[in-house]
């Protein structure tokens, strides 16, 4: 098994921001909090959005003086990308793109639209990645506490020879330093993350919620009753598992929960399910799910507002709110 490289603060010189300007492009989850956490980090920060948006009046209520996206990717020395995926490239062709000089950094949270050709840099700017492994809010209140949440970081191109120190001071200043700073590259990055979120986190556990409702529901069981089995306990056992592994969440369940789930789980989650990740993975690698994304975001998304639309109309969803609304935490 490869090892991978692993910083931490000590092994990181933040001395190469010294005296440079870092631009936020976007203040949105991420972007509020990396340009919050690196200015109590020391770092000159400039955030760059659309004029007189809600995101320009929270900006300056938390301190910035926000301008056009354009003046800021002018101003930095360093330019981050942390807006949406599908917004990216017309911002970067009719703003950012003009600002990108010999000598400047062009940053991203994600490797998506720099692994799949919708940005193309010019050659004599450094192409980085820091990509912190959690939502932003969660990063910080993370940075809050005196802590930080893990980051990747990967370099695509190094023209300045010090793209690697600069994405490294930038996870310094987010706090990730604290936790561990892990080097990758872009297209492990892009594909990996692309996949779990397909295969696990968002799309594999959407649906297991989904159709573990439904069965219990359709047999007859109170809907409330299948929503807390099914979606509100979940919480509990990732929380086990985040802290402790799998076989530390194990080891806190009863006895019949172990059973039931070693015996049980791989007749659910198959040899057939692994296939269909496979399936998921290759349209990944080889462009397809890209494409398919992009063209739809083109189209005017039509079908991602009616999946949206059709998620929301679930009657999990109608139940759940009733039940985080007894229970406090929904208003």
């Amino acid at each position: 098994m490869n090892l991978v490289k692993v910083y931490h603060d000590e092994d990181i010189d933040e001395s190469v921001l010294e005296g440079k300007t870092v631009a936020v492009i976007g203040y949105g989850s991420q972007g509020r909090a990396q340009a919050l956490n690196m200015r109590d980090s020391g770092v000159n920060v400039v955030v760059g959005l659309r004029p007189s948006g809600k995101s320009w009046r929270k900006a300056e209520a938390e301190g910035f003086k926000p301008m056009t996206v354009l003046e800021a990717a002018e101003k930095g020395d360093v330019v981050l990308m942390l807006i949406p995926d599908m917004a990216q490239p017309m911002v970067y062709r009719e703003e950012v793109g003009l600002a990108m000089k010999k000598g400047k950094a062009l940053q991203f949270a994600h490797g998506f639209n720099i692994h799949f050709g919708e940005i193309k840099p010019p050659k004599d700017v450094d192409v980085i990645m820091v990509a912190p492994k959690s939502p932003g809010p969660e990063m910080r209140r993370q940075y809050e506490a005196g802590f930080g949440v893990p980051s990747l970081v990967a370099v695509h191109q190094d023209a300045s020879g010090k793209a690697l120190e600069k994405a490294l001071a930038i996870a310094k200043a987010l706090g990730s330093g604290r936790a561990g700073v892990i080097e990758t590259t872009y297209k492990n990055e892009t594909e990996s993350d692309l996949f779990g979120e397909q295969a696990v986190l968002c799309g594999g556990v959407d649906q297991l919620i989904r159709r573990g409702f439904k069965v219990l529901t359709e047999a007859g069981y109170p809907p409330e009753l299948a929503y807390f089995e099914v979606c509100n306990e979940l919480k509990l056992i990732v929380d086990l598992i985040y802290k402790s592994g799998i076989g530390g969440m194990y080891r806190a369940v009863s006895d019949t929960a172990k059973w039931g789930g070693m015996t049980i789980g791989p007749m659910i989650v198959d040899d057939h399910v692994e296939e269909n990740m496979r399936k998921a993975l290759k349209a990944v690698r080889d462009g397809s799910f890209a494409k398919t994304w992009i063209d739809e975001s083109k189209a005017g998304a039509k079908k991602f507002d009616e999946l949206m639309a059709e998620c929301d109309a679930l009657e999990i969803e109608k139940v759940g709110t009733q039940v985080r609304k007894m229970s406090g935490l929904e208003k």
